[in-house]
């Protein structure tokens, strides 16, 4: 068997495009980080000053030169963006941690109604005004419908941990109530983003599909607490150099077969770091390697998924700064105020329950996957995708300045639940 193989020169370009991206991430992103806004914001930044927005406009052959070099150039770059939202979600999975106590069960209750649930049905007569110009190809309302929904609920796992460990107030009882509401809902969102897709595929409501995607989460969870139970602290799998092939061969094959079986690629990843850290515990050499592992990918995968979603926006051509803004008002507005309403119902002061309402906005990762996934499956349209991302860079920015201010103004407040 002999391989089909590209030329040097079209190497050679390849590997040019994935330097200027990863250098236009890595300049971006530190540069967020310096005015303390979330890295993801910048990585994005520096994908689109590369893309039609700037550079690409400015200097159109000099880029085609570079992104466009040979037909498959495209096709070559899509898999280091795979690679990455696969690593991201994965780590995510492997990441997210649900802790419910009696003490905090209220208020976990409470924001997760008032953070998903109602935020979602309370988009539902707004999608008229939006339709007819953020509809994709697919040409599916039920998926959109979703995809929509889902968009004005969802919250950052990864960006919010970011800012938590950033401020210092991680496993703060605040912190821990936001990570496990946020675990939940992710868990909720990705099994509809899941479904949404599905139903772009099928053209209509597909009663098996959807059957088996929800049976097989549930069975998928089901496995990992009976590992839980039966392996306990699973010490004897916490040997870093198991970790990495375990790692590496089981996530391709985890991916492999639950897309046979009709599960995304992106909610695979996730469930197969969630059951990578049942099978070798969260702490121990485990831990180190996860860490290690982690560190890899977030300089190098991660930043050229995020430049490559940032390259593909284009706020000059086909994007209307007037539907942006009324869908990032709708979309933050619903979230605070479901999370506000559902928490006059606690006893919490007025500045946790304006804590918790800003901070559920924060969309982050998710909201980023979210937009691609739906976008690649035709859900959405081009000016859609542009303006999902741009809501999640708005709405972790706000979320993490305003905490921010919250804590300098009381630096124990996230402590007084």
């Amino acid at each position: 068997m002999k391989l089909l193989t590209l030329s040097d020169h079209q190497i050679a370009m390849t590997f040019i495009a994935l330097a200027l991206l990863l250098a236009f991430a890595h300049v971006f992103g530190t540069l967020l980080e310096k005015i303390r806004g979330p890295r993801v914001v910048g990585e994005i930044l520096g994908g689109m000053l590369l893309g039609g927005s700037c550079l690409f406009l400015l200097l159109p052959e000099q880029m085609k030169q570079i992104f466009f070099a040979y037909p498959e150039e495209g096709q070559v770059l899509n898999i280091f963006y795979q690679l990455g939202l696969v690593f991201l979600m994965f780590l995510s999975g492997y990441n997210t941690e649900i802790r419910i106590g009696k003490q905090n069960i209220r208020t976990i209750s409470l924001v997760f109604i008032g953070a998903t649930l109602l935020p979602m049905l309370a988009a539902v007569p707004f999608l008229p005004l939006f339709r007819q110009h953020f509809t994709g190809t697919a040409e599916n309302p039920l998926a959109f419908a979703l995809v929509f929904c889902i968009g004005v609920a969802i919250t950052s796992i990864p960006v919010i941990s970011k800012i938590f460990f950033d401020m210092g107030i991680m496993h703060t009882k605040f912190s821990d109530t936001v990570l496990t509401v946020a675990a939940f809902q992710d868990l909720c969102l990705w099994v509809l983003l899941n479904i949404a897709t599905k139903i772009a595929v099928c053209g209509e409501i597909c009663l098996r599909q959807m059957l088996l995607i929800v049976c097989s989460t549930l069975g998928i969870f089901a496995l990992i607490a009976f590992l839980l139970q039966k392996i306990g602290s699973a010490g004897r799998f916490r040997d870093a150099k198991l970790f990495y092939p375990v790692c590496l061969i089981l996530l391709p094959l985890f991916c492999g077969l639950l897309s046979l079986a009709g599960i995304n690629l992106m909610y695979s990843a996730f469930l197969a770091g969630f059951m990578m850290k049942a099978v070798f515990g969260g702490s121990g050499q485990a831990a180190k390697a996860a860490g290690t592992l982690k560190e890899f990918v977030f300089a190098f995968f991660v930043p050229v998924y995020f430049a490559l979603v940032g390259i593909q926006l284009n706020v000059i051509h086909d994007f209307s700064v007037g539907r942006f803004l009324l869908f990032f008002v709708i979309a933050f507005g619903l979230e605070f105020i479901g999370t506000w309403v559902m928490l006059l119902f606690s006893k919490l002061s007025g500045d946790m329950k304006m804590n918790f309402a800003v901070t559920m906005n924060a969309r982050g990762g998710p909201g980023i996957v979210l937009a691609t996934v739906s976008y690649g499956a035709n859900i959405i349209s081009l000016e859609f995708f542009t303006v999902l991302i741009l809501t999640t860079m708005l709405s972790s920015m706000i979320a993490g300045y305003y905490l921010r201010y919250q804590q300098k103004k009381n630096p124990a407040v996230f402590d007084q639940l």
